[in-house]
């Protein structure tokens, strides 16, 4: 184990780190990695073991407790970019046919759609601008 300089067995366990983090897809493995990379750092500029521990010790939680966070965040908010009837929710549309609860037809995005009333009183003539409140199947709600 002489043989071998510290810095060297920071690096094999940086990449042994590398391997749960493609795998797991858990970031992470990444962070810690990242400080074995620091303490293989402070390796080859001399520092002893309780510096290299300490090192990596500071930079792997220092990553977790900042980077963490952020990606949680970012991976819980939604697309920029929303496209197919999502893109169609809270877009008005022009009725074409009466609309009541058992059915009717509007003009959305250019298209012919068939459509429904969302409160099951109410009804909307033609003419009229009506909001598209969700979509099933191929059936606009509308209110």
């Amino acid at each position: 184990m002489n043989d071998i300089d510290a810095w060297v067995w920071w690096l094999v366990g940086a990449a042994a780190l590398g391997i749960p983090l493609v795998v797991t897809a858990m970031p992470e493995f990444g962070m810690l990695a990242v400080g074995a990379l620091a303490a293989a750092v402070a390796a080859g500029a001399g520092g002893d073991i309780v510096v290299q521990v300490l090192v990596f010790s500071v930079v792997s939680v220092a990553l977790i407790a900042v980077v963490r966070p952020i990606a949680v965040r970012h991976r819980a908010q939604r697309p920029q970019l929303v496209t197919g009837i999502d893109a169609l929710k809270g877009k008005q549309a022009v009725v074409l046919e009466r609309v009541d609860s058992a059915g009717g037809r509007i003009k959305l995005a250019g298209e012919v759609w068939s459509a429904r009333s969302l409160a099951t009183d109410r009804a909307y003539e033609v003419g009229q601008e009506v909001d598209v409140v969700d979509i099933e199947g191929a059936t606009a709600i509308v209110m």
